[in-house]
């Protein structure tokens, strides 16, 4: 018993002594976990590099874009051709995908040998030889009358513009080797977006935000990046890193100074540097008591399956002496203890490096998705990651150390080149029909500049019809008179009251106007509105506006103040002088009883009369829009026209007297305001009212009614990209074909949300952000249709805008006898000032169609208020002169 002790003491003894021999002599390949993660700083920059393009010419790690935009999301199916090239031999495989909507591969292949002449001649007749082996599958598997898209798998770096670089196939993907194992896991792990190779060379691809590739146009998205990391150091970045050995095998190679961190790891080399670590050793008197072997001596002769052999865990020690003998070396016990530490240090250098690598990769994944903790998954390929025995755990360990705040799965690859190739075709081909039937769907909402004339001239002669005594009752765009007949002249003084009803919130105002110096100070009070009280009766509804007035005359100390008092009253009436208005309808969502057909004044006074507490003098009752326009016209007398692209949509515009037939006088001028959303109701613009409409018109308060606002306001907007996302989901086309409980839900996309998604300076992320907020669990790929879709819907809502504009400017223009036409127009409403690229899209259009007409766009400051004080204001102004004459 104790002579087993005695052995066992003495061959720990031997074991350690060996080590730390081995340990001393290979001191610089033993990597600390300071050094890694300054090799993984190091690579971080080197990838910045690359992306960049005008570092990419001068880069080692090239960073190549693959044109691969997507993964697999399950839903590919059909029959694929994939080509493997990439050694001595190619092979030809027909693959069917998820056969009856199972995630299923099925495979069937071919190998063709490939000849060293062909090889070595030229491109045309490689390529002619590659040809006539697919034609030869082709026949073999009864394929000749089908027309497959196919996929190469092309293991070598190659410089890409597109993914179709014809036998009648077509051929929808290149796909490099690393990239094919990529979407091989990807096809079983959705979380999977980075694919690293470790065989006999090593590479890595993962996932880009498109905006960071300079070298390719576009900002949406991601891309797959082949970042050929075997070049890593050929700059000289790892210098320190490197060690004689590693000089030593580069001098002998076929391409010495390149692919230098390729040779510290790859299984083409790790063989040949355990021979010269060796060799070395040898001649140092540290192994086989001096002696060397011409074998020894040969290069070539240790080979990664050497090295796998001799770090087995159990059998390791025995692989080590016969390999050693077969070299032709007498090995005593140390020396193979020795020999198979030096193995372990070689292999695990490489795993460390590896792993340093990778870790910048995921870091850098992490902030792209700007999350604290990611949660991804790495296909991983290559002989010598699969045949070492030691090699994955080593890799992963070290991995998870350096990227601690990552979660990392890595997952072995089946046939990952030509399996991936196919499933980048299968992808490719899911993407091209996708864009075909998104684009279909895009195109209803995409103008031609003919459209955009004829909603013009259409919009003109309904301006017309409004006018005419005759028409006028059958005209869709109102047309209506509203008694303002001058604009503010800067004499204008006083304090006024205003009240704004609008929406769900109502405000009262104090406005205290000086003249000289043009300058307005208001005070104002914001209360709200229930529904039960906007759907209830009228008499309900005063009676709460005028509780509002008195809480606010109380708020300001104004109790028994006999002020002017301007009404913004933002609904369709018909007035038969300033201070009478009918009102021809409810919108946005209001529905009193007892209201149309009625004048909102003497509804107000009777209000007030029934309260009993004070008197106020109603100047004017006041449309938003027109106070818009007034708000404008009190600093520019060149604003005529006032706009609101809002929760609703409406214009106004000074008419010359003589053409209003509906009232007397033929002087001067007169406010119109157009009440526009009405436009079209009569199926004039049918040819560009889309099935997206009709279900968002069918769901509203007012079916048939306003359908310009409809496709213009911010009332509808949102919905109308709801009603899109729907069907799109439904198609298969977005969220994975499931429609979530509150993408059913009327209302929940609201237009605000438009103009976040469509923010120039907000990351995809984000946007899969606000998806999330409303319930659409959304990848990458479904974030970018969701923007696309949004920015149809509001670009055809400000170009309809614009040619509506573009009408009213003409017919200003033409009325006058102008060649050419100097205006301003005031705009207010929140999708106009709120939304990224609506009013630049409704300048521009304006601009295309009324060329001969000069337009600024000046933005109003609370014309609701401020201008329902400013009409009251010049009402009185106009009074007293009518008076004093």
């Amino acid at each position: 018993m104790f002579a087993v002790h005695l052995m066992a003491f003495y061959f720990s003894k031997l074991k350690e002594d060996q080590i730390k021999k081995v340990d001393r002599f290979l001191y610089h390949m033993r990597l600390s976990d300071d050094t890694l993660l300054d090799i993984m700083r190091r690579f971080r920059a080197e990838m910045e590099k690359g992306l960049a393009k005008d570092t990419n010419p001068t880069a080692a790690v090239k960073m190549l874009p693959t044109f691969v935009r997507a993964i697999p999301d399950g839903s590919e199916n059909g029959e694929f051709l994939s080509l493997d090239l990439g050694g001595s031999k190619f092979r030809v495989l027909k693959v069917q995908v998820a056969e009856e909507g199972k995630r299923h591969v099925q495979m069937e292949s071919q190998f063709y040998p490939t000849p060293n002449e062909i090889i070595r001649g030229n491109g045309t007749e490689l390529f002619e030889y590659v040809a006539d082996c697919l034609a030869d599958f082709m026949k073999t598997k009864d394929l000749k009358h089908k027309k497959l898209p196919l996929g190469l798998t092309f293991s070598f770096p190659c410089r890409q513009t597109k993914l179709e670089e014809d036998m009648d196939v077509d051929i929808l993907a290149l796909v490099n080797d690393t990239v094919g194992t990529m979407m091989t896991c990807a096809y079983d792990d959705p979380y999977c977006e980075v694919g690293v190779i470790i065989g006999t060379g090593t590479n890595a691809c993962y996932m880009e935000d498109m905006s960071n590739i300079d070298l390719v146009e576009g900002d949406e998205g991601r891309m797959c990046i082949n970042t050929e990391w075997g070049a890593f150091g050929d700059d000289g970045a790892l210098e320190d890193i490197r060690t004689e050995f590693d000089r030593e095998l580069d001098l002998g190679s076929l391409n010495p100074g390149k692919q230098l961190f390729e040779k510290m790891i790859s299984g083409l080399y790790l063989g040949e540097l355990v021979r010269l670590i060796l060799l070395k050793m040898a001649k140092a008197g540290l192994l086989f008591g001096g002696e060397k072997s011409s074998a020894l001596h040969t290069k070539g002769k240790i080979e990664t399956r050497h090295v796998a052999a001799m770090e087995k865990y159990k059998e390791g020690l025995a692989n080590t002496r016969e390999i050693l003998v077969d070299l032709g070396l007498e090995p005593s016990e140390a020396d193979c203890i020795a020999v198979q530490h030096v193995c372990t240090i070689v292999s695990f250098r490489s795993a460390n490096l590896c792993a340093a690598a990778l870790a910048a990769i995921l870091t850098r994944l992490r902030e792209n998705k700007k999350v604290e903790r990611l949660r991804t998954t790495v296909g991983m390929d290559g002989t010598l990651y699969k045949i070492h025995p030691q090699y994955p755990k080593r890799l992963h360990k070290v991995v998870r150390k350096l990227v601690p705040s990552c979660d990392v799965r890595f997952l072995l690859s089946e046939s990952g080149s030509t399996k991936g190739a196919a499933m980048v075709t299968a992808v490719a081909s899911r993407v091209q029909a996708q864009r075909k039937q998104i684009d279909r769907v895009l195109a209803l909402f995409q103008l031609t500049r003919e459209q955009l004339v004829d909603v013009q001239a259409k919009m003109r002669a309904e301006l017309e019809y409004g006018l005419k005594k005759k028409s006028h009752g059958l005209a869709t765009v109102r047309m209506l008179p509203t008694y303002v007949c001058g604009l503010p002249d800067g004499t204008e003084k006083g304090k006024f009251l205003a009240l704004d009803l609008g929406g769900t919130n109502f405000r009262v105002l104090l406005v205290k106007i000086r003249s000289g110096r043009r300058s307005v100070r208001m005070y104002n009070k914001i209360f709200a509105i229930p529904l039960e009280i906007m759907q209830g009766t009228g008499e309900e509804l005063f009676d709460h506006i005028v509780q509002c007035i008195a809480d606010f005359l109380d708020y300001m100390g104004l109790k028994g103040a006999s002020l002017p008092l301007g009404f913004t009253f933002s609904f369709p009436c018909r007035q038969m002088s300033i201070d009478k208005g009918t009102l021809i309808g409810w919108t946005k969502g209001f529905k009193a009883t007892d209201c149309e057909g009625e004048d909102v004044v003497d509804m107000l006074r009777e209000a007030i009369k029934r309260r009993n507490e004070f008197d106020l003098d109603i100047v004017a009752v006041v449309n938003d829009t027109v106070g818009t326009m007034m708000t404008c016209g009190y600093e520019d007398p060149n604003c005529e026209i006032g706009l609101i692209a809002g929760t609703g949509s409406n214009m106004c515009y000074m008419e010359d007297m003589r053409n209003i037939e509906m009232v007397e006088g033929g002087e001067g001028k007169m406010c119109i305001n157009t009440e526009w959303g009405g436009f079209g109701d009569n199926g004039c613009i049918d040819d560009i009212w889309t099935r997206y409409d009709t279900e968002v018109d069918e769901g509203s308060l007012n079916p048939g009614k306003q359908r310009y606002e409809k496709m213009t306001s911010g009332m509808y907007l949102g919905e109308i990209v709801r009603q899109i996302l729907i069907d799109l989901t439904k198609q298969g086309l977005l969220f994975r074909g499931q429609i979530s409980e509150r993408l059913r839900t009327r209302g929940i996309f609201e237009t605000k949300f438009l103009s976040q998604i469509e923010s120039d300076r907000l990351a995809l992320l984000q946007v899969r952000r606000i998806l999330q907020q409303l319930g659409l669990d959304s990848t990458c790929e479904d974030s970018i249709v969701v923007k696309e879709v949004c920015g149809a819907v509001s670009r055809r809502a400000a170009q309809l805008c614009g040619a509506g504009l573009a009408a009213i400017v003409e017919k200003r223009r033409e009325d006058q006898g102008l060649e050419h036409l100097r205006i301003t127009v005031g705009v207010d409403g929140t999708l106009y000032k709120l939304h990224p690229h609506f009013s630049r899209i409704l300048q521009e259009t304006v601009k295309e169609l009324a060329p001969r007409c000069d337009v600024t766009f000046m933005l109003s400051e609370d014309g609701s208020g401020k201008g329902a004080a400013l009409i009251t204001a010049v009402a009185k102004r106009l009074q007293q002169a009518q008076k004093e004459n």
